[in-house]
């Protein structure tokens, strides 16, 4: 519990109990950042084979050891459980998680739309947040709202990078224009292994003329390996179908064809290959042509710009459920609130 001065009085405030649901390079570097927060702590992680809870809190330092060396936290004892089925049977085995971080490889389309499926058909009530990256993957979510509504579960989604963080200051930096004539976001991501994030880079590959998603999730490590051998483990990406496209037109920012997403993946080295930025442009109010532009600082991380801003929407979204307002929400239409 924290105590914070509120008002000029002590309020004691519960930590926010989160999940961690894929533990791959994404859910170990969220895993990682949740260690250092006070306000929120790691009580749940699932992965293909299994799954941990512990209501005091989850050792972040035992959960990536025993993941790495033996394939699982279900290995984790004394609260591990192996499982085919860990997903499932973590969200059913106990309701006290406040939030869900779906650190998930959305591979095929429509799986995170499924686990979405799964919370409401187990009637828990809660927080959910992904960094679901593709338009079609999101227009399903977005066409859940109803049955989200209904089942209690306030819904956070594309609420990583990009999309999220840059989205959100699209969103901002079109404040100063009477119209927004386009949204360029460009994305460096250096990586020091691919294979801690295969499902990421499988996504990545799926993005690529000639590939589909169904194509990269089929790749094996073998081929990928040969891939990226070929481009010298360089993945350049341009006119993504990127979900920053709905989510600035469901918030009447933008329309989608006026988006474009693109970058350079560097799976071969930590150093950005380029600066991540969102460019704004449009017509001032003064009838003036102007561009915004939003630039990351090149020493954060991709897990820091992923990981930082779901967990600020999480906090968010705690306080719009809270509220009782349920449904699903982008990073476009919610500002994340920062997490001590």
């Amino acid at each position: 519990m924290n105590p914070e001065q509120v008002n000029g009085s002590l309020n004691i405030s519960p930590a926010i109990r989160v999940g961690v649901l894929g533990f791959g390079g994404l859910g170990q570097a969220a895993a990682k950042v949740l260690a250092g927060k006070r306000e929120m702590i790691l009580v749940a992680a699932a992965d293909q084979k299994g799954y941990a809870y512990a209501a005091g809190g989850l050792k972040t330092d035992a959960c990536i050891a025993t993941y790495q060396a033996q394939g699982s936290v279900g290995y984790l004892e004394p609260v591990g459980t192996l499982s085919n089925n860990s997903i499932q049977e973590l969200i059913a085995s106990t309701q006290s998680v406040d939030g869900y971080f779906l650190a998930l490889p959305n591979l095929p389309n429509d799986f995170i739309p499924s686990v979405a499926k799964e919370f409401i058909k187990s009637g828990w009530r809660g927080v959910l947040v992904d960094a679901i990256k593709r338009t079609t993957a999101v227009e399903q979510l977005l066409a859940m709202k109803d049955e989200l509504e209904a089942a209690g579960i306030t819904y956070m989604t594309g609420c990583g990078a990009t999309p999220g963080l840059l989205t959100a200051a699209a969103a901002l930096a079109a404040q100063s224009y009477a119209e927004i004539h386009k949204v360029e976001i460009t994305f460096g991501v250096g990586i020091a292994n691919w294979e801690a994030y295969r499902a990421t880079v499988r996504e990545d590959i799926g993005h690529m003329p000639g590939y589909t998603v169904e194509a990269a999730r089929a790749m094996s490590d073998a081929e990928v390996e040969a891939l990226l051998d070929k481009t010298n483990g360089v993945l350049t990406l341009e006119n993504m179908e990127h979900a920053d496209d709905v989510m600035l037109e469901v918030a009447g920012i933008v329309g989608r064809d006026r988006v474009t997403v693109g970058g350079v993946v560097d799976t071969r080295n930590p150093k950005k290959p380029l600066s991540t930025n969102v460019k704004v442009t449009g017509r001032t109010f003064e009838g003036k042509i102007s561009t915004h532009t939003f630039t990351l600082g090149d020493e954060t991380s991709m897990a820091a710009n992923v990981c930082g801003p779901a967990f600020g929407y999480l906090k968010a979204g705690k306080q719009l459920h809270k509220r009782g307002i349920y449904g699903i929400f982008t990073a476009a239409e919610i500002m994340p609130q920062f997490v001590k």
